[in-house]
């Protein structure tokens, strides 16, 4: 696990990140900041599209801007959500982005932040949000 002050600067970086969200259809906005292993921080945000299926989750931006950095190491992510005029809420990432998730990071030790502030959130275990995962071990 981090340090409670690094857990809390993840938070806050995903809360700025939400501010950035492009969600004029869903008006769900989400926020990520995904933690290298190195200790940089890739912040995130979703980016809707009128066609739906070219939409991305902010967990999926935040893990591809970082992999086409060159960074592939990760130790964890914090992700925030809520409707643009509401509350945020505890907001789980979705199938897709666990499974991006998985492609770099070990289930075993990789933590998903979820949080409503800096103060209020939860972690878990990729492998508790993504049990019996498919990896690259199971195709290499």
């Amino acid at each position: 696990m981090l340090t409670k002050e690094l857990e809390q600067k993840l938070m806050h970086t995903a809360i700025e990140y939400r501010k950035r969200s492009y969600s004029p259809y869903s008006g769900f906005q989400v926020g990520a900041a995904l933690l290298s292993a190195d200790g940089q921080i890739f912040g995130g945000c979703n980016i809707e599209n009128a066609a739906f299926g070219p939409t991305n989750c902010a967990e999926r931006t935040a893990l591809f801007k970082a992999v086409s950095e060159g960074v592939k190491d990760f130790i964890a992510i914090a992700i925030v959500g809520g409707k643009a005029e509401g509350e945020l809420e505890f907001c789980s990432p979705c199938g897709v982005c666990r499974q991006a998730l998985v492609e770099f990071c070990d289930p075993k030790t990789f933590v998903v932040y979820l949080g409503t502030s800096e103060e209020d959130y939860k972690g878990y275990l990729l492998e508790e949000l993504l049990p019996y995962s498919f990896t690259p071990k199971n195709v290499l």
